[in-house]
C-alpha cells in the first residue's frame, strides 16, 4: 500500500494552478498586443493628421460659401417690408419684381442647388478614412505553451501628386457654374415678373379706360335722346348708342376677369394665395433719349451673362478633369504600418509597408481623358453659341426698343391728339345736324382703341427695355437706368 503524501498548508489544488496559469496568459498576450498598439500609435497619429489637415481646396469652399451666405433668404423683417409694399395704395415694378426674387421657391430651389455643388468641394478635396486591420490567433489565447498571437496594423492610401487638387479644382469650377445657373434663374425669374407687372398695368389701364368711355357712350346717349326728342334726329341715334353702351359694359366683365386672372398668375409668383388683392400698378417710365452703342453693350453682354459664364466654367471643369485623367497613368500609393506579435525575434514583429496599384489599363484611362476632353470641348462650342446669341439679342433688343419708342411718339403726337378732336368734332356736327349720330359713336369707338392701343405700346416698350436688360445680364427691373426711372415715377 502505497503511503499517502500530506499537502503543506495553504497550497493551491492543480486545476486552480492551471487556471492562474491561463489567466496569466491571457492577460501577457493582452499587454503585448496593447504594446504592439502603442509602436504602431506614432505613425497611426501622422497620417491621421496628414488626414486632417491636407484637405484641397478648403480656401475655395470658404470663398463660394460666403457668397452662398450673402445670397440667402431674406430676414423676417425684410419679408415685413415686402408684405407691407403689397399692401400699399400702389406698386410699381421694381418692388413688385424684388418681392418676388425674395419669395418665389424657385430662386430657394436653385439656391440649395450651387449649396450642394460647393458641398462638393470638400469632398473632392479629401483623403479616403485611414483602415485599421485586427487580427488574433485564436488557439493562442489561454495557451500554456505559447503566447497569445495578434497583428495589428494601419494604412492610408495617397493619391499620386496632384491629383487631389485637380479633383477640388473639377469641384470647384462646377461650384461657380451652379452659382452662374442660380444668377440665370434669377433673370429668367425677374423677366417674367416683369411681362407679368406689363400686363397688370394694361389690364388695369383697361378697365380705366372702358370705364371712361361708359360714362362718356352715357352722355351720347342722353344727347341723341334729346335731340329726337326735339325732332332733330332719328330713333335710331340713341338705340345706337345704347347697342354702343352694352357692348362696353360687357367689355368690362371680360376686362375684370382678365385682370384677376392676370393677379393670380401674379401671386403665384410671390408665392401668395391666388385670390389675394393686388394694389393697382403705378404709371410705367417713360422711355430715355439715350443713344446706345450696341458694340459697348455687345461687350457688357459677353462678360455679365450668367448661362455664357456657366458654360465656360463646365469647360474649365471638363479640362481639370482630363488633366485629373492623366494623372490615372501614374500610380496611387498605400502606406501601412504593422505590429506581429508571432515572430520569435523581436526586430521582426514591427513592419512598415508601402503599396501601389499598377497602372497598366492603359485602354481605360485613354478613354477618361478623351471623354473629358469631348465635355470640354462641347461646352466651349456651347459659351461660343450662348456669345453669338447674346450678341443677336442685345441688337434686336435695341431695334425693338427703338421701335417701340418710335410707336410711342406717334401715339403722343399724332394719333392720340387726333382722335380727340374727331369725337369733339362729331358730336359738333351732330348738334348742329351737320353729320349723323352714327359719326359720333364712330369716332368714339376710334378713340377707345386708340388709347388702348397707346396702353399697350407703352406695355410693349417696357417689356422691351425688360428684354434689353436680360439680353445685356443685368436683372429686368433691378439693374440698370430703367429701374431708377421706375423708381423715380415711383415716387
Amino acid at each position: 500500500m502505497r503511503p499517502r503524501i500530506s499537502k503543506p498548508a495553504g497550497a493551491m489544488p492543480r486545476a486552480g494552478r492551471l487556471r492562474t496559469r491561463a489567466r496569466f496568459r491571457i492577460e501577457e498576450g493582452i499587454r503585448e498586443m496593447l504594446a504592439g498598439m502603442a509602436r504602431a500609435h506614432g505613425i497611426a497619429l501622422a497620417l491621421l493628421f496628414l488626414n486632417a489637415c491636407a484637405t484641397a481646396g478648403a480656401s475655395s469652399f470658404d470663398a463660394m460659401r460666403a457668397d452662398y451666405d450673402r445670397a440667402g433668404p431674406t430676414s423676417p423683417a425684410a419679408r415685413a417690408d415686402d408684405e407691407r409694399v403689397l399692401e400699399t395704395s400702389a406698386l410699381d415694378r421694381p418692388s413688385y419684381v424684388r418681392a418676388v426674387l425674395q419669395r418665389n421657391p424657385t430662386i430657394e430651389s436653385a439656391r440649395h442647388g450651387w449649396r450642394a455643388a460647393i458641398a462638393r468641394i470638400k469632398q473632392a478635396g479629401s483623403f479616403e478614412d485611414p483602415m485599421v486591420d485586427l487580427s488574433v490567433a485564436p488557439l493562442s489565447i489561454g495557451s500554456s505553451s505559447v503566447r497569445t498571437g495578434y497583428e495589428v496594423g494601419i494604412s492610408q492610401k495617397l493619391p499620386w501628386f496632384g491629383k487631389r487638387n485637380l479633383e477640388s479644382a473639377v469641384a470647384s469650377a462646377e461650384a461657380g457654374a451652379a452659382k452662374s445657373d442660380f444668377e440665370a434663374t434669377r433673370r429668367e425669374l425677374a423677366l417674367t415678373a416683369s411681362v407679368l407687372y406689363d400686363q397688370y398695368f394694361v389690364a388695369v389701364r383697361s378697365q380705366e379706360i372702358n370705364a371712361q368711355h361708359i360714362a362718356l357712350v352715357r352722355t351720347l346717349r342722353a344727347g341723341a335722346t334729346a335731340q329726337f326728342e326735339a325732332g332733330r334726329a332719328s330713333v335710331q341715334d340713341p338705340l345706337q348708342a345704347e347697342a354702343e353702351l352694352t357692348h362696353l359694359e360687357h367689355d368690362a366683365v371680360i376686362l375684370t376677369s382678365q385682370r384677376e386672372v392676370i393677379v393670380a398668375q401674379m401671386n403665384e409668383l410671390l408665392h401668395r394665395d391666388p385670390e389675394l388683392p393686388l394694389p393697382p400698378p403705378k404709371d410705367l417710365p417713360l422711355p430715355s433719349g439715350d443713344v446706345h452703342d450696341a458694340k459697348r453693350l455687345q461687350a457688357e453682354a459677353l462678360e455679365r451673362r450668367p448661362d455664357i459664364e456657366s458654360a465656360r466654367l463646365h469647360a474649365r471643369a471638363e479640362q481639370a478633369r482630363a488633366d485629373k485623367s492623366d494623372r490615372e497613368y501614374y500610380p496611387d500609393f498605400t502606406v501601412s504600418t504593422s505590429y506581429n506579435s508571432m515572430w520569435d525575434m523581436p526586430e521582426h514583429r514591427w513592419m512598415v509597408g508601402l503599396g501601389f496599384n499598377l497602372p497598366i489599363q492603359v485602354g481605360r484611362r485613354a478613354a477618361m481623358v478623351d471623354e473629358a476632353n469631348a465635355a470640354r470641348q462641347r461646352f466651349e462650342s456651347e459659351a461660343v453659341r450662348l456669345s453669338d446669341m447674346a450678341r443677336t439679342q442685345v441688337v434686336v433688343a435695341l431695334k425693338q426698343l427703338e421701335e417701340s419708342k418710335h410707336v410711342l411718339h406717334l401715339f403722343e403726337e399724332r394719333l392720340l391728339p387726333v382722335a380727340r378732336n374727331q369725337v369733339d368734332a362729331a358730336r359738333a356736327g351732330f348738334i348742329a345736324s351737320q353729320n349723323p349720330f352714327v359719326a359720333v359713336i364712330d369716332a368714339e369707338k376710334n378713340l377707345r382703341s386708340v388709347e388702348l392701343d397707346y396702353q399697350m405700346a407703352r406695355a410693349t416698350c417696357d417689356r422691351r427695355r425688360a428684354e434689353l436688360d436680360r439680353a445685356l445680364g443685368r436683372i429686368p427691373g433691378l439693374d440698370g437706368k430703367d429701374a431708377k426711372d421706375a423708381k423715380e415715377v415711383a415716387r
